[in-house]
């Protein structure tokens, strides 16, 4: 690993050498080792983003070295020079084929990574059920949706999240945007969604309760996904459209959208029954900012490769 100096780095960052070493002395500049009576700091580290950006948000003191260190991320993404036009379009459609192969694998769509982007290209894959190619293109144009809406600066509501749910099922008419009837289980989980009558009433105090929050976008986030799946308002479709929803609370806040990964699914099911059996909700909040930081460095790292040629 390049080191570089507290006066090399504090003319790079615009600030001065005495504010470049308490940050270090605070354990805030990742990688900072000291050797005698001075700092050695990666030339790669990302300048730590400005406390005054938390202010007015209710932050657990378990999460603040997290969120900033996330933040730090996006306030260094939002410097760079930013992708053409070209280069963000081709990032967007391979994120949306990966975005739609993980998340309709976790809930059992058969298609693999290939066979979706070929099914969102328009194409039949043999021996593979109808409603797995029209689960790929509901949800392909779900997360376009949302992308409008994002564009558009929708206010979120119910109405929106009925209108990801009516794309998602495209393949159950009768079924879309519409608030399940009756009880439902879920098979191996700890949580059990509330009875129907009580569907409509939950997702009016969770809406409110949005309309109130002073939680950092990241936890604000994660806990309203554990919050949804938990309600499990709709018949089917609750786990691609949960995911969804939590993409545009974070696109909303200016961050990247995540991927949840078929390959993380077990930790991902995990989550849940940590929020429900034991009243922790640190893990899912972990990994949407560790899912957050992997696409933040992903695209610092094409926007550093690009300035190196």
């Amino acid at each position: 690993m390049e080191y570089t100096s507290v006066k090399q780095i504090a003319e790079k960052w615009g600030l001065s050498d005495r504010r470049v070493r308490l940050l270090c002395e605070q354990g805030k500049i990742e990688g900072a080792k000291k050797e005698g009576r001075s700092y050695l700091i990666p030339a790669d580290t990302v300048k730590p983003a400005d406390a005054r950006s938390l202010r007015g948000k209710n932050i657990p003191q378990e999460y603040l070295a997290l969120f900033t260190h996330v933040d730090a991320l996006k306030s260094e993404l939002s410097k760079r020079r930013p992708l053409t036009q070209g280069e963000l379009r081709r990032l967007q459609e391979e994120f949306l084929i990966e975005f739609t192969y993980n998340s309709n694998a976790i809930e059992g769509n058969t298609l693999t990574l290939k066979e979706t982007a070929l099914a969102l290209e328009g194409l039949t894959i043999n021996q593979k059920p109808l409603k797995d190619h029209l689960e790929a293109v509901g949800h392909r144009d779900a997360f376009l949706y949302v992308q409008k809406l994002i564009e558009e600066k929708t206010s979120f509501s119910e109405k929106v999240i009925k209108e990801i749910h009516s794309l998602v099922l495209m393949d159950r008419p009768e079924d879309r945007g519409v608030y399940r009837q009756i009880p439902v289980r879920i098979m191996g989980a700890y949580l059990e969604p509330p009875q129907p009558y009580l569907v409509p009433i939950k997702m009016e105090q969770l809406m409110l309760e949005q309309k109130n929050t002073r939680r950092h976008s990241i936890e604000n986030a994660a806990l309203f996904h554990l919050d949804f799946e938990g309600i499990h308002p709709f018949i089917d479709g609750n786990g691609r459209t949960g995911r969804l929803i939590m993409n545009f609370m974070l696109l909303r806040d200016g961050y990247p959208p995540i991927n949840v990964k078929f390959t993380d699914r077990q930790r991902y099911y995990d989550c849940f029954d940590s929020h429900y059996r034991d009243k922790a909700a640190a893990p899912m909040v972990e990994m949407v900012a560790e899912y957050l930081e992997e696409q933040l460095r992903r695209y610092l790292s094409i926007l550093e490769k690009n300035c190196d040629v």
